[in-house]
């Protein structure tokens, strides 16, 4: 079987760079360098598409071989997750991303580090107890969104269910980037403060773009 890590490394790795005559990957049109994508499910691959193709693949509850990679951005300022939770979930850092990989049909963890995405272990018992109490975490389409999680740094109050974790649902494409821009700026130990500095710029733009999640 296919662990969550191969999956993830090849996506990772075969994002294509962007290109001024860059085409689409399905029928060879031209496309900008602000192009949707699409998950190849069987070969686990981001493909760069037209508009037209990417259309193809919306559907999110039909079985196709190709998935379109949605350009939603959720924050969520009501429903967050504590310490306490995050503890649960026994993801051993304080940053990670999650998405539900229907090919092994559970949910993932990665966070990410200086040889680019870790997977972590995921309690998937405590998560289903999380999305029970917070069922609008629960909204990702399989493969092609994320959660990103950060929780603040520890205190001895955060641990005891204090300050809540910053989350974002973002397409999966943007968790690939994010990753990659942490790897090329890591240094040391723990990243350094070019990465500390990324990764708090990342948020903010985020956090921006981000439509609450239940407005209209």
């Amino acid at each position: 079987m296919t662990s969550a890590f191969e999956v993830i490394r090849r996506i990772t790795n075969a994002t294509p760079a962007p290109a001024a005559d860059e085409r689409c990957d399905m029928c060879d049109e031209p496309i900008g360098g602000d192009h949707p994508h699409v998950v190849n499910m069987e070969g686990r691959t981001l493909m760069c598409v037209c508009r037209g193709c990417y259309l193809l693949f919306t559907d999110r509850d039909a079985t196709l071989r190709y998935r379109a990679v949605p350009d939603r951005f959720l924050s969520f300022p009501d429903d967050t997750i504590t310490a306490v939770d995050w503890d649960a979930l026994e993801i051993p850092v304080n940053l990670a991303f999650v998405f539900r990989n229907s090919a092994l049909g559970r949910m993932v963890a990665f966070y990410p580090g200086p040889a680019g995405a870790i997977e972590s272990d995921l309690s998937l018992t405590a998560w289903r107890s999380l999305v029970e109490r917070r069922p609008v975490l629960d909204d990702l389409a399989d493969d092609v969104e994320a959660l990103l999680i950060r929780l603040p740094d520890r205190t001895d109050h955060a641990r005891t269910g204090g300050p809540a974790t910053e989350v974002l649902l973002l397409p999966i494409d943007v968790c690939y980037e994010f990753v990659a821009q942490v790897r090329l700026r890591w240094r040391g130990f723990d990243g350094g403060s070019d990465v500390k500095a990324y990764v708090d710029e990342f948020f903010t733009a985020m956090t921006a773009r981000a439509r609450p999640a239940g407005a209209r």
